[in-house]
């Protein structure tokens, strides 16, 4: 299965409002970055044990670990969970960034040094929530 039946195939699985919201932030973000490399986690490690929500990924980033080591990524990262859903803005150095410049603009959310977690997406500000991501794709 390619990445993009993968992305359906887990949207398609969600409970039918968690579902309408993921599928128009999908759409919303692939119309802000039409050429985005795509990808897809399906939450399980290297030996199928889940470790974390299934997350569609949206660009490319490199990600360092304190180790010295890096690996590509994905620089927006979208995932249902038990109790809304998360944006990831991956790769920032500053953990105060996302709080500091859009947590009071953002709506309904719980911002934290890289996630935006909120119950449904009429609970945030779409367009602060757009400008967030064009904005981490153009820097990708």
């Amino acid at each position: 299965m390619d990445v993009q039946d993968q992305i359906e195939h887990y949207i398609a699985s969600l409970p039918p409002l968690k579902q309408d919201d993921v599928r128009q932030l999908h759409q919303q973000i692939l119309l802000i970055a039409p050429d985005c490399k795509l990808w897809f986690f399906d939450g399980r490690d290297e030996q199928g044990k889940i470790v974390s929500n299934p997350n569609i990924g949206y660009g490319s980033a490199q990600i360092k670990y304190v180790n010295g080591e890096s690996k590509a990524f994905y620089s927006i990262g979208l995932s249902a969970n038990t109790t809304g859903i998360s944006i990831y803005v991956m790769g920032l150095t500053d953990k105060y960034y996302l709080n500091d410049i859009y947590g009071a603009k953002i709506g309904k959310a719980k911002v934290t040094g890289y996630c935006i977690k909120f119950k449904r997406l009429q609970d945030v500000n779409l367009e602060i929530l757009q400008e967030i991501i064009a904005h981490q794709l153009r820097t990708d």
